[in-house]
């Protein structure tokens, strides 16, 4: 009977008939493949439009993350930085309250140093004008004193003013019992000293320079005033020597000098002649001075006047 009622409704021809609901299942099925097909394609797409944007995001987040780890650093260093300046701050606060304790604690002892030098000044300085003030009467007896002192060394200002007179006319006669003599050059030579006491008396005079030597026979050669003197003879017996002069880089040569000659010679700068005078020989030695003009030419002057003469 069953069987009967589910074979009505089928069609003829031998096939069951499609139900209303697998039809409409099917279509949503389709519906829904069709949606997912289009949304699988439109992401697709959308995911490769985005790919670009996403890798710049990429980049992005890679700078952004080296950005923030280069801003860590930076933050740690300033950080340190810091730390470091304060701790130097802090050292530094500290060293100068210790130096600033330091100098109040000199300035107050300077303070009170100067303070007790003061306080001893002035009782020294009250000590001295008790002193002075007991001292004043005996100032006015030395003064007295002084007074009769000076009566007597007025008489003593006059024996040695009277001493001296003496000394003056003793270098006067002195210098008029000088010579002039006629050098080796034929020119008239100044006054000529035999001893110290005389050439004393010359040099008072000031007309010339004077200049004592004491040579003895060697290979090196003396240096007198301006020029050079080497002593290559001394004869005892006859007074006579030999000597060789270099004067402005020529050498000279004087052979059979005697005694008190006036040796001469003439330097450049000078119309006068210099003359070199032996008042002593003994064997291998020669004593005596070198006489040189006081007033010089100019070197060109000279030469010009040499060259006319």
């Amino acid at each position: 009977m069953s069987t009967n009622q589910y074979d009505a409704g089928a069609p003829s021809g031998g096939r069951p008939a499609t139900p209303p609901i697998m039809i409409g299942l099917l279509v949503v099925v389709a519906c829904l493949m069709g949606t997912t097909l289009y949304l699988f394609l439109e992401l697709k797409d959308t995911q490769a439009r985005l790919e670009p944007h996403v890798a710049m995001l990429q980049v992005h987040e890679e700078k952004l993350a080296q950005l923030e780890g280069s801003v860590t650093r930076t933050s740690r260093e300033i950080t340190s930085s810091v730390r470091k300046v304060e701790g130097m701050v802090d050292s530094a606060e500290k060293e100068l309250a210790a130096k600033t304790t330091q100098v109040e604690k000199r300035a107050m002892g300077r303070a009170a140093k100067l303070s007790e030098a003061i306080e001893e000044t002035q009782a020294q300085q009250q000590a001295r004008f008790n002193e002075v003030g007991g001292s004043i009467q005996e100032l006015r007896s030395t003064t007295q004193q002084t007074g009769n002192r000076l009566g007597s060394l007025t008489g003593k200002v006059g024996t040695v003013e009277e001493k001296v007179d003496e000394t003056r006319q003793e270098l006067e006669r002195t210098i008029a019992d000088l010579k002039t003599v006629r050098g080796d050059l034929g020119v008239q030579s100044g006054l000529i000293a035999t001893n110290a006491d005389e050439l004393t008396a010359l040099r008072e005079l000031g007309e010339r320079n004077y200049f004592e030597f004491d040579i003895t026979k060697a290979k090196q050669a003396s240096r007198v005033g301006p020029v050079t003197i080497r002593l290559r003879r001394a004869d005892t017996k006859r007074n006579r020597f030999n000597i060789d002069l270099w004067a402005d880089d020529k050498r000279i040569e004087k052979k059979n000098k005697t005694l008190l000659e006036p040796v001469q010679f003439y330097v450049i700068g000078s119309r006068q002649p210099c003359e070199l005078v032996v008042n002593r020989i003994s064997k291998d030695r020669i004593v005596g001075y070198l006489a040189t003009p006081k007033v010089q030419q100019p070197r060109r002057a000279a030469a010009n006047t040499s060259g006319s003469e």
